[in-house]
């Protein structure tokens, strides 16, 4: 009977340290979840900070809303001109307007993350409240920008693969414009704000990265010459025409004054003449995010392509 009953218990046994081996890796995977540090060391520009691994309440005082928000993590305050943007308008509907002048407003929020422009006031008093990193608008490209904030919320693959896919798809997009409008065709980023005209260079914003950057397409000889370095340059009506590509993108604000359009100047300009205009709201355009980027990207294929 021993010798009948012993390879049922050996066997009852090896079964029974199985299970307590699967229940000791299961408690040992939750709690190597339980104990992921709750902050870690970013290394920002201004030097090494302590920030939370997973941040729940983002502040911002940035033009990077839009980075955040597509990367899922939770914004509990944001500036006047992302509030402001329609890019953004659903996402900020609930999230409460924020300025550095306003700390009080700030500390009620409870922020565990405060991310600002390096030219931010009061930055030693927002560090007070919370773990406070600052960016140079235009120190890194809008790609590698979005990268680098993805290192800061701990979700740096999320970054890049966005990245990654949305390059390959700028550049797509130009070469199906280049094969229709030619290869040597201009185009000119143009703004109207209040009572100004501006045009721009390859990197402020209005969708002059794509176009430039990711798209390859071309500028205009004199946009290059007064406004490549510095991102962007005042024009007049009457000297307009030198800086108008054979294609415009026009960013007009809703209040700018838009008298310039009937003018004899502006409307014997062959890309007006030819129907290559293309307008686009102002409002919202000041951003390089990736949702500001994504709705860019299909105003141009709409524009130039129909589509």
């Amino acid at each position: 009977m021993k010798k009948i009953l012993m390879p049922f218990i050996l066997l009852l046994v090896l079964i029974i340290s199985a299970c307590s081996g699967n229940e000791a890796t299961d408690k040992k995977d939750n709690t190597a979840t339980k104990d992921e540090p709750k902050t870690f060391t970013y290394v920002s520009e201004t030097g090494p900070i302590e920030v939370p691994t997973h941040p729940k309440r983002v502040v911002l005082l940035s033009g990077f809303t839009g980075n955040v928000l597509q990367l899922g993590v939770n914004v509990v305050g944001a500036d006047t001109w992302a509030k402001n943007s329609p890019q953004f308008k659903d996402q900020l509907k609930d999230v409460a307007e924020v300025s550095e002048d306003n700390l009080e407003k700030i500390i009620e929020l409870d922020p565990d993350l405060i991310i600002a422009l390096s030219t931010a006031k009061n930055i030693d008093k927002l560090k007070e409240i919370a773990p406070t990193v600052t960016y140079t608008w235009g120190k890194a490209d809008y790609l590698t920008q979005h990268i680098e904030i993805g290192k800061l919320l701990n979700k740096e693959k999320e970054a890049r693969d966005w990245v990654d896919d949305f390059k390959k798809r700028a550049q797509a997009a130009g070469e199906e414009i280049k094969a229709k409008i030619g290869e040597d065709a201009t185009v000119s980023v143009i703004e109207a704000y209040n009572k100004d005209l501006y045009v721009f260079g390859n990197n402020w914003a209005r969708g002059t990265e794509i176009l430039y950057q990711g798209m390859k397409l071309n500028m205009p000889e004199k946009v290059k010459k007064m406004a490549l370095k510095s991102g962007y340059y005042a024009l007049s009506t009457e000297v307009l025409p030198q800086y108008a590509g054979d294609y415009i993108i026009l960013s007009k604000y809703s209040d700018a004054d838009m008298s310039f359009q009937e003018t004899a100047t502006y409307k014997n300009i062959p890309a007006v003449k030819n129907n290559h205009v293309y307008e686009m709201e102002g409002n919202g355009a000041s951003f390089s995010d990736p949702i500001t980027l994504e709705k860019q990207l299909a105003f141009f294929k709409k524009s130039f392509l129909g589509e």
